[in-house]
């Protein structure tokens, strides 16, 4: 028996051995096809020799320096690269182990910044129901998936939850979707009325939604009217890209497709690809200045921020994918990956909806087409769907409760940057066996 605490204590797990580009090699030699990065960390594959090499380099120079007495080299380095590329007015990066975490330090910068500030009264924060932002008490709370909330909820800081972007399901008959960007910006107003304008400190939301949903992106002109809304009334906006930015949807910043910036941007998952636990949050300079004005210390801190070793793998990380052009790769292959699977599912009777933007596509999954119905929840179809794709050699990531956090099935997808257009083809044919060999033992 083994002595770790599995996430499900009732599973058996292949032991992985090898990474080989985008496959990962189990103890018994089968292979498996990245599909999901993980959970769309793995960007650069399981075996990139410039990374290993970086991280080879910084282990035998320092392989750790404590925060609170150093900087260092790769920590510096790391944050010059990211902010020479982030979006308009972000200044600073704090560096953490994982996206939990930078979500807990985003929503404390913003907190402490309306103290700094001379405005204490600001505490509230809203965010959308079916989001998803990491599972450390602060950040389960802002999240809005009621099954991952439900048994921790006595724990949980009081958060409010608006409604998703989720064209799919919400967009109303007749309504262009423009017009319910402009329904959706009128509801985060209210919200922020309700509370009292000059007590919500911030909004949360992820630009292309992840786990909970399943690559949904937001209708066009949603993300400028919601800036617009929270800077009418002094509201800090967070965007979380910890699963869709660095570069998953085709751009480094989620947000520069939306054509937006942010007071605080959450990075993790692709910063580090897997190489080294990496996360970070990105601050403006109002935020910062306000702080350095100020008190001059953000009261906050973990062990291992600012990782030296850590830092050098996400820096060789980042610098691998700019000089190989790769965002360039994403989008052409996102497209490809796109087009086979229309080929493939569109008139797939129980794939109700195919979206996503470069290498971050989903499927949902429905009972009945016409009716959008879902498939009855205690069927679990989602882990039928993940234990059918690793028999065939396929990792992609299924959830359930896209709906409301209880009913609804969907499949994310978010490979490797480093795909052949032969593992696109793997990838489609592997998923629709394991979509077919599923719904046929129900």
């Amino acid at each position: 028996m083994s002595h770790v605490l599995h996430r499900n204590l009732n599973q058996e797990y292949p032991t992985a051995v090898k990474g080989d580009g985008p496959y990962i090699v189990d103890r018994e030699g089968r292979r498996y096809l990245d599909a999901s990065g993980g959970a769309a960390v793995s960007c650069l594959g399981h075996s990139d020799e410039a990374v290993a090499q970086a991280i080879k380099d910084q282990v035998s120079q320092l392989a750790y320096a404590h925060t609170s007495f150093f900087t260092s080299d790769p920590m510096e380095q790391l944050a010059d690269f990211l902010i020479e590329r982030a979006p308009a007015g972000l200044d600073s990066v704090y560096f953490v182990s994982g996206g939990s975490e930078a979500v807990e330090a985003a929503l404390k910068l913003a907190r402490q910044y309306f103290v700094e500030i001379g405005q204490p009264q600001r505490k509230h924060l809203i965010a959308r129901r079916q989001s998803y932002h990491g599972n450390t008490l602060g950040a389960l709370a802002t999240g809005g998936n009621a099954w991952r909330r439900q048994q921790f909820e006595p724990l949980l800081i009081n958060v409010s939850h608006v409604s998703p972007c989720y064209a799919y399901r919400d967009q109303q008959p007749d309504e262009t979707p423009e017009a319910m960007g402009i329904r959706l910006a009128a509801e985060l107003e209210e919200e922020i009325l309700r509370l009292g304008a000059d007590n919500v400190m911030a909004f949360v939301a992820e630009p292309v939604v992840g786990a909970t949903l399943g690559a949904v992106t937001a209708v066009p002109g949603y993300f400028r009217r919601i800036r617009e809304v929270c800077d009418r009334y002094g509201v800090l906006l967070i965007l979380d890209e910890v699963m869709c930015g660095m570069g998953r949807t085709g751009s480094l910043f989620a947000a520069e497709q939306e054509g937006v910036t942010a007071d605080l941007i959450t990075i993790a998952k692709g910063l580090g690809a897997g190489y080294q636990p990496i996360g970070a949050t990105l601050v403006s300079q109002r935020i910062r200045d306000a702080i350095a004005n100020g008190s001059g210390f953000f009261q906050h801190g973990h062990t291992y921020i600012g990782h030296a070793t850590a830092c050098a793998a996400a820096l060789a990380v980042q610098q691998t994918i700019e000089a190989r052009d790769l965002l360039t790769r994403v989008n052409v292959l996102g497209e490809g990956l796109k087009a086979r699977l229309n080929e493939r599912f569109a008139h797939h009777a129980h794939v109700g909806d195919i979206r996503g933007r470069g290498l971050f596509q989903g499927l949902e999954l429905v009972a009945d087409r016409d009716s959008r119905k879902p498939f009855d929840a205690s069927l679990k179809l989602h882990a039928r769907l993940k234990k059918a794709a690793m028999a065939e050699g396929l990792m992609c990531y299924p959830m359930g409760g896209t709906l409301d956090g209880r009913q609804g099935d969907h499949i994310l997808l978010a490979p490797p940057f480093i795909l052949q257009e032969s593992h696109l083809d793997e990838i489609t044919a592997k998923l629709g066996r394991a979509i077919d060999t599923t719904l046929a033992s129900l």
